[in-house]
This record gives C-alpha cells, sequence and structure tokens, in this order.
C-alpha cells in the first residue's frame, strides 16, 4: 500500500498534461477566506502544500470527485465522447485524442451502452487496435479512475465479453478489492448484486467474497427498503451472518413495505427455506392491516411462500382466499395449479375457493398436462376435498389420466393411485397398474426411507383393493410385503399417545387384554387394540386369532358376538387448518379400519387433553366405547 501511495503522489506531481490542478493559480487553491494568506506564501511551499494536500485527497475514505474542465481540450474530448453515436466514433475519439484514465474508462462505458442498446456484435470492437489502446491507457492509469466510473467500468468489460485472463480486466477487479473501503454502501450493494447475478469464476468469487464481508461489516448503513429487499432477494443466500442481518433490516423496515416488496421478501425467505417467524408474523399483519390491493401473481405468490415455509396467519389465508375467489375465472391454468398444491401445503381448505378450483379445472381441462391434473388429485386428496360435481369432474379426471398410466414415473403414479384411493375413486385400471409384480417390486427394493414411504402407499393401495373395492379380483401384494417398515427407535412418545395408554392400562384392567402400538397389514398402525365379548367385557387378546397380523400370536377363533375396539388418536398435525376435519390419509385410514372390522374410538387432541384427572379420562374412553357398540348394534 505504502508503495502504491508513493507511485500516485508521483504520478500526480510528474503525469504531465493530464493534472491540471498543478497550473491552477494559487489563490484557486485556497478557500475564499484565506486568500490572501495563500499569495503571500512563497512558490516553493505552496507547491508542497499542494502535493500533501494531494496525497491527502487521494486516499481519503470518501473524495468528492469533480470533472476535471480546467482545459478547454478536457471538455472538449468528454463532449465527443458523450455525442459519440456508434463505436466507430469512439474510437475514432480515441485514436485522434490523447486520453487520460477517466477518459479512458467513458470511452470503455459508452461502447458497452452501444453495444446493449443496438444488440451490437463484440468480436470486432475487441480485435480493434484502438480500443487495445483504450485498454492500454486504463492499465496504466487505473488508479486514477475515478470510483463513480470504476465499477461501471467492470460491469462493461464484462458487457463486451473481454476474457477474464486478461490482464486489464484483472487489474480492473483488483483495483476494485483495494477499493472496497473506500466506496460507498450504495455501490457495495449494487457490485454485490451484479457479480452474483453472473457466472462465477474463481477471481469473481474473491472478488465477491471481499463484497460479502463489506455488507456484513457495513449492513448498518442500509437506508431504505429498495436496498433491504434487493440484497434480500439477490445477495442473501451468499451469505447466512448477511442473512440474518437483513432479515433484521426488513423487520425494521416493514412498515414502508409495498406488496411488491412483502412479495420478493416472502419469495426470498422460501426459496432459502428461512423460517423467520418475527418477520413473518410482521409482513403479515402489515398484510391485513394496510388492505393492500393485491395482483393475482402477488397472491400466487405469496400463497407459494407460506406454503413452502409451513407458516399459517388464518387472516392472511383468508384476505387471499376471498381475493382470489372472483378472480379464479380469469387465472392462468398454471396460477391455478400452485394455488391449490400451496393450500394444500398448508392444510387451508376453504370450501368456496376449492369449489371454484375444481369448476376451473373441469371447464379447462384441455388446458392442463397430465402431470399438472396429477397434482390438482393429489392436493384434493390431502385436504381429503370432494367436489359438488365430483361425477363430472372424476370422468373428465379417468378420461384425460386412464390412457396415460403406462407413461407416468413410478413414484407418480403410486401417489396418484394412493390419492384417488383417498377420495374413493380408484378404479381397476389404476389397482392393477401399482399391483402387478413387476411395478411394485422396483419399489419394494427401494430401502431408503422415502421407499420406505412408497411401500405404506403400496399397503394401503392393496388394502382399499380388498377392502374397499369388492369387485376388483387381484393382483394383490404377496404375504412378504405386508410387513411395515418399524419407526425410527428414538421417537417419542407424543402427550396424549403416552396419556392414553397410560388411561388405557385401567379401562383394560389387564395387560393381557390390550395390544399398544399394532402394525397392521393394512399399513396402518392402531394405538390401541381390545376386544369385548358380548357383555362388553375385555378379552385376553393376544389368546386369538387377528387376520390384521401378519403373524397372529393366538390361533382360537373369537367368541360369537366377539367386537374389536381400535383406539386412534388425532394429533394436531392430523386435521386440517382450523378445522376438525381429519386430512385425507387419516380418513382413509378410520375408514379402512372400519372396514376392517373394528369399532373405531376416536380420540382426538382437543378432547382428550382438556380433561385433567384419570378419572375422567377413564370414564371419556368407556363412554366412547358404549357409544361405538351402541352404534354398531344399531345397524
Amino acid at each position: 500500500m505504502a508503495a502504491r501511495l508513493v507511485q500516485r503522489c508521483c504520478r500526480r506531481l510528474f503525469g504531465g498534461s493530464t493534472f491540471a490542478p498543478l497550473a491552477i493559480p494559487a489563490s484557486l487553491l485556497a478557500p475564499a477566506s484565506k486568500t490572501v494568506i495563500a499569495r503571500a506564501l512563497p512558490q516553493a511551499a505552496l507547491a508542497s502544500l499542494h502535493t500533501s494536500t494531494l496525497s491527502r485527497q487521494t486516499d481519503k475514505l470518501s473524495v468528492k470527485e469533480q470533472v476535471y474542465s480546467g482545459y478547454p481540450e478536457h471538455r472538449e474530448i468528454e463532449e465527443l465522447i458523450e455525442a459519440a453515436s456508434s463505436p466507430e466514433d469512439l474510437l475514432h475519439v480515441a485514436e485522434h485524442h490523447c486520453l487520460n484514465g477517466n477518459q479512458a474508462s467513458t470511452v470503455v462505458i459508452q461502447l458497452s451502452r452501444l453495444v446493449a442498446e443496438k444488440k451490437l456484435e463484440t468480436e470486432s470492437i475487441l480485435q480493434d487496435s484502438r480500443f487495445q489502446q483504450v485498454l492500454n491507457v486504463l492499465n496504466s492509469q487505473l488508479s486514477r479512475v475515478w470510483n463513480s466510473s470504476l465499477l461501471p467500468l467492470l460491469k462493461s468489460l464484462h458487457l463486451l465479453g473481454l476474457e477474464r485472463h486478461k490482464r486489464e480486466l484483472r487489474s480492473v477487479k483488483q483495483e476494485v478489492r483495494w477499493r472496497l473501503r473506500r466506496l460507498n454502501f450504495r455501490q457495495i450493494a449494487s457490485l454485490a448484486e451484479y457479480m452474483a447475478a453472473s457466472e462465477q469464476a474463481e477471481d469473481q468469487n474473491e472478488l465477491l467474497s471481499d463484497v460479502v464481508k463489506h455488507l456484513e461489516l457495513r449492513w448498518t448503513e442500509i437506508g431504505d427498503t429498495r436496498a433491504v429487499v434487493t440484497l434480500m432477494v439477490k445477495v442473501g443466500h451468499l451469505s447466512q451472518t448477511l442473512m440474518d442481518r437483513l432479515e433484521d433490516k426488513a423487520l425494521e423496515f416493514a412498515e414502508q413495505f409495498t406488496a411488491e416488496d412483502i412479495r420478493k421478501v416472502a419469495l426470498a425467505l422460501a426459496l432459502q427455506n428461512r423460517r423467520s417467524v418475527p418477520l413473518l408474523r410482521a409482513i403479515s399483519y402489515h398484510l391485513v392491516q394496510k388492505h393492500f390491493i393485491l395482483s393475482t401473481s402477488v397472491l400466487v405468490d405469496l400463497a407459494f411462500a407460506y406454503g413452502k415455509l409451513n407458516f399459517h396467519q388464518t387472516q392472511v389465508f383468508q384476505k387471499m382466499a376471498s381475493d382470489l375467489h372472483a378472480r379464479v375465472p380469469e387465472m392462468a391454468h398454471g396460477d391455478v395449479g400452485r394455488c391449490i398444491k400451496s393450500f394444500a401445503y398448508l392444510k387451508w381448505l376453504n370450501l368456496p375457493l376449492f369449489e371454484a378450483f375444481a369448476q376451473y379445472t373441469l371447464d379447462n381441462a384441455d388446458r392442463f398436462t397430465v402431470l399438472q391434473l396429477c397434482n390438482v388429485i393429489l392436493s384434493f386428496a390431502r385436504l381429503n376435498f370432494q367436489p359438488s360435481r365430483s361425477e363430472n369432474f372424476y370422468n373428465m379426471v379417468h378420461e384425460k389420466l386412464g390412457d396415460q398410466l403406462g407413461s407416468l414415473d413410478p413414484h407418480l403414479l403410486t401417489d396418484l393411485v394412493w390419492s384417488l384411493c383417498v377420495l374413493q375413486q380408484v378404479k381397476t385400471p389404476y389397482l392393477q397398474s401399482v399391483l402387478a409384480p413387476p411395478f411394485y417390486s422396483q419399489l419394494l427394493d427401494d430401502q431408503t426411507p422415502r421407499g420406505q414411504n412408497y411401500r405404506l402407499k403400496l399397503m394401503h393401495i392393496n388394502a382399499a383393493a380388498r377392502l374397499e373395492c369388492p369387485s376388483y379380483q387381484g393382483p394383490f401384494l404377496p404375504p412378504e410385503a405386508l410387513s411395515a417398515p418399524e419407526p425410527p427407535g428414538d421417537r417419542k412418545a407424543t402427550p396424549l399417545q403416552s396419556s392414553l395408554q397410560e388411561v388405557l392400562n385401567e379401562v383394560a384392567k389387564d395387560e393381557v387384554n390390550r395390544r399398544f402400538n399394532v402394525h397392521t397389514v393394512y399399513g396402518w398402525q392402531l394405538d390401541a387394540e381390545m376386544m369385548l365379548n358380548s357383555d362388553n367385557q375385555p378379552l385376553p387378546i393376544k389368546d386369538f386369532a387377528a387376520p390384521h397380523l401378519l403373524q397372529s400370536e393366538g390361533t382360537k377363533p373369537p367368541p360369537r358376538g366377539t367386537r374389536r375396539i381400535a383406539f386412534l388418536r388425532w394429533e394436531f398435525p392430523n386435521f386440517s387448518s382450523r378445522s376438525k376435519d381429519l386430512l385425507g390419509r387419516f380418513a382413509m385410514a378410520r375408514r379402512q379400519m372400519q372396514a376392517a372390522g373394528f369399532l373405531i374410538v376416536d380420540v382426538p387432541y382437543y378432547e382428550f387433553l382438556e380433561l385433567k384427572s384419570k378419572w375422567q379420562k377413564a370414564a371419556y374412553l368407556k363412554d366412547k366405547m358404549n357409544k361405538a357398540v351402541g352404534a354398531e348394534m344399531a345397524k
């Protein structure tokens, strides 16, 4: 740095005609109030004072840069550069005039502007000897280029296609790195945005890394919403520390956000998978309180962001649903599909809105691709939503998808058939396509967590084929495929689960009369199972044959009038948002267990956990059991 400082001072003292201030009268160098003193100084002292002042100003952190216009020839060159309307005009100026560093940088910047505006080829410009002369001037006088021109110069060289290994480009990048401390925050932010968006090489990565570090240190200088929003969108993903700081700043400026700012911030958080609860709460509050008029694209993006982050805010969802409902007929089919999928992730079922979505899908079926239509079915199944015109809707679905089953990805086909089982709309061709040995064998061989999940789905489909499709004749899964994967051993029991087991021990009176965590051949796990005789007294459950188990402990047939009771606990995540309606997966579990001959005792969290004493909980379970038996007898 010391060597560079001496070099700069020497250039300013002996650089020739480009340094007009050395020839300015001494009276113009001093402030107006001290003109007389300046005139009285000896000429040598004045020159020394002027040199010292120049060197200090050169290395000052913030330099007020002004155009040197002391010489008419400088003004003439600058006017010629500004007036040039083609690359040839600019190169002509460079050929016939002696340029300094700033003028050379202006020529390059103007060249890139003309190339971009007129969409010109740059190869001939880069090979032109006059352009090479401009680069040589830049390389020799780069330290004299002002900060305000340095960053546009770097961008212009990239735009013109100068190769990365060229000495001139590397010199400009190095000069930028040296001057980072002297750049204001807006310049650093602009550079970071540009570097983050451009294709990265090793030297660019080094520069970008330095720029990000400066942003991390100077984040308090952010003074407006545009800066914080832009940095979150374009640069935040490069540094977790920087993103933390930007989230703090966004929280500070949240009240000033426009609807478009909120959209960009929410998308930035979603795409980086950052669930910043304080910031999400803040933008949700302002969305509701300010009564923004939200465009359809903003609503679709917000639904995606909230769904991706699994962030629930009822008032925002209600606003989105009410705003979208009237616009559904005018929406693009892709946006409709995205909204359906996003609300399904959020487990938010707004019946009028989803009826409108279903009608739109029915009316515009030809616009939907097979994949988009599959996603609609998967989303409806997740929410257990049945359109009011279900017959027409599913006729359209079968017509569109029936002859496309063979072309679907195996996992997507399994998801589709499983979803149709949830919605009770599955047909024989769908079942045969996934229960055929060549198909299911490739899924059963996958031992990854994803593979185990699809194994369970195949078991559910097999259960639907056996229990809910009497006309289906096969094929079915073989017995060796009906063993449910063991859950992770470190999974802790929930408060509802542990409390239910504790109370059931008292209700059953003896551990031989109950069975906990029962894995069935249908792919569903019962929280508990009991058998009652005709007098509603518990029986030793392990003594009797159990067709729902892969390996039954007992062999005796149950006495006549025996009833099997299945206890199913329902946790908060098993329900639609703000609802007591089970999601599709759990509604199918309940339905299939009932079809398998069980009397179902539902134990929802919102009822059972409200009871304080064991006596109340035991009475609750006994009452539920009596009601289940009574309902079965009434049939």
